[in-house]
């Protein structure tokens, strides 16, 4: 008796880290939807990968605030934006697409996660932009979805 409850002692303890293992799979699908949908230009399927109330910040590193300034000098360091302006954006592009993701990490605990890259953003097969990126996440009732995100701009 002793070693059967030493057994669902165990499994209980060790419950959380295989949920957080099935959850952070199910992160890394969003993440490959999310370049799929972006190459294909699948605006139904992006657009799909956000929760309605998403928050999208972009934060100007040094050259890209520079950049931005020459042209409007009343310019902050960041913006907001929401990913309907995005996805409308892919959907309408008649260029090639494509965000390069480098040392994707996830964290997750089976409820909420977040993914954190580098990136680079390709429009015409050209580099626009690069930076670092990090997505908020939260299991809903159809699938994980992406609350926030938040990205540099080192164009």
């Amino acid at each position: 008796m002793k070693s059967l409850s030493l057994l669902a002692a165990l499994a209980l303890v060790s419950y959380p880290a295989f949920a957080a293992d099935g959850a952070k799979a199910d992160i890394e699908k969003v993440v490959s939807q999310f370049q799929d949908a972006l190459k294909t230009h699948d605006a139904k399927t992006l657009g799909s990968l956000f929760i309605p109330e998403c928050s999208w910040v972009e934060a100007l590193g040094p050259k890209g605030l520079e950049t931005v300034r020459a042209k409007k000098p009343d310019a902050g360091p960041y913006h907001t934006s929401t990913p309907a302006k995005f996805v409308d954006f892919v959907g309408k592009s008649k260029d090639a697409l494509d965000e390069r993701f480098h040392d994707v990490r996830i964290e997750t605990d089976g409820a909420v996660g977040s993914v954190y890259f580098d990136f680079e953003f390709l429009l015409a097969g050209k580099v626009q932009n690069r930076g670092a990126e990090t997505w908020q996440m939260v299991r809903t009732d159809d699938g994980w979805k992406i609350a926030a995100m938040l990205y540099s701009s080192n164009f």
